[in-house]
C-alpha cells in the first residue's frame, strides 16, 4: 500500500480448540481455498498426536504449541548491498513473524516426509519437534549458525 500499513484482519477462533493461533496455522496449510479439507487435516493430525504422544498430560494441542515454540526462530539474515558486496546481516524478528516463519517450515517440511497422508505428515513432524527433533527444528539451528557466522556484519544492520 502507498499510504499506510494495511489493517490487521482479526482471525476467528477454531470451532474445536477455540484457538486463534489454529485458525492461523489452517489458513496457511489450506490450499486453494479448502480450508474444511484443511481443518479435517489438522484435527486428524492431533488424533493421531493424542494416540502417539508419550507426555499423558499434556493435551495435543500443547504438543503442537511446543513444537511451534521449538521450530521458532530467534534471529535471521538479510541480504544488503554495501558498496559492491552484498552482506548477509543478522537481525532480530518480529514476534509475528517468529509465530508465521515456524507456522511456515513445520507445514512445508511435513509435506516432504514420506508417511501415507497429510494428517500423519504433519503429526509426526510436529511429534518430532516437539521432541526438539525434525527437519523443521533443524532449519531453525541452521538459520540460528548463518546468523551466528555472520555476526561481525551486523554493524551494517538497518
Amino acid at each position: 500500500m502507498r499510504k499506510r500499513q494495511a489493517k490487521k484482519r482479526p482471525i476467528l477462533p477454531d470451532p474445536k480448540f477455540n484457538d486463534q493461533l489454529v485458525t492461523r496455522f489452517v489458513n496457511m496449510m489450506m490450499w486453494d481455498g479448502k480450508k474444511s479439507i484443511a481443518f479435517k487435516i489438522f484435527y486428524d493430525a492431533m488424533d493421531i498426536i493424542d494416540e502417539k504422544k508419550q507426555d499423558e498430560e499434556k493435551s495435543s494441542v500443547d504438543v503442537w504449541k511446543d513444537a511451534l515454540s521449538n521450530v521458532m526462530p530467534h534471529v535471521e539474515v538479510r541480504s544488503r548491498r554495501v558498496g559492491g558486496a552484498t552482506f548477509q546481516i543478522p537481525s532480530q524478528i518480529r514476534p509475528d513473524r517468529k509465530i508465521s516463519i515456524a507456522m511456515k517450515w513445520l507445514i512445508s517440511y511435513s509435506r516432504k516426509r514420506n508417511e501415507k497422508t497429510m494428517a500423519a505428515k504433519l503429526a509426526a513432524e510436529v511429534l518430532a519437534a516437539s521432541k526438539e527433533e525434525g527437519a523443521a527444528v533443524k532449519k531453525r539451528l541452521d538459520t540460528h549458525k548463518m546468523a551466528e557466522a555472520n555476526k561481525a556484519f551486523s554493524h551494517f544492520r538497518f
